[in-house]
């Protein structure tokens, strides 16, 4: 399975399928050896994209705020033994910023990487597992997930199956 369509009714519901990208993640990998994950966001601006992430950082065992990076590039979320970090690089004025900020330290075993505005980073930033695409659909959204490597479409075989319970 290489792609996955669904349709968002509201935010909770995009909140929802953020969560359950979590828990199929967890489904799959061991807690003791924590496989990292990379994931390109992209939609207009209000897709749904941090709602989708907050969802995500929820279901990972954060219980505090989960705000959009959009000034400060990068929040990341520390939640043993998994590493979770959500970049919007929106105002990303260059690529060569995030070599300053050491961008390449990021993508590690164990870390969840969620990435806004993935072009702005091109060239410096690792290959994508997932590619989520969130469109507008009238006052929905449609999100696509589309599985970038092996271990994609092992977690969107997971994700599915959730999805369709």
């Amino acid at each position: 399975m290489k792609e996955l369509e669904c349709l968002l009714v509201d935010e909770e519901a995009t909140v929802d399928i953020g969560h359950k990208l979590a828990i199929a993640l967890k489904s799959i990998v061991d807690d003791n050896e924590p496989r990292g994950l990379v994931v390109y966001l992209h939609g207009d601006l209000g897709a749904g994209k941090t709602t989708l992430t907050r969802g995500f950082v929820r279901a990972m065992g954060h219980q505090g705020n989960v705000k959009s990076p959009t000034y400060t590039l990068v929040e990341p979320y520390e939640l043993s033994p998994w590493r979770v970090f959500h970049f919007d690089l929106y105002r990303l004025s260059d690529p060569e910023e995030l070599e300053y900020m050491g961008i390449r330290d990021y993508f590690n075993q164990g870390c969840c990487c969620f990435i806004e505005w993935p072009e702005k980073g091109a060239g410096l930033l690792a290959k994508e597992d997932f590619s989520i695409n969130m469109a507008y659909q009238g006052e929905q959204r449609i999100i696509t997930f589309l599985a970038q490597s092996t271990f994609a479409e092992q977690l969107l075989i997971a994700l599915n199956a959730l999805v369709n319970k």
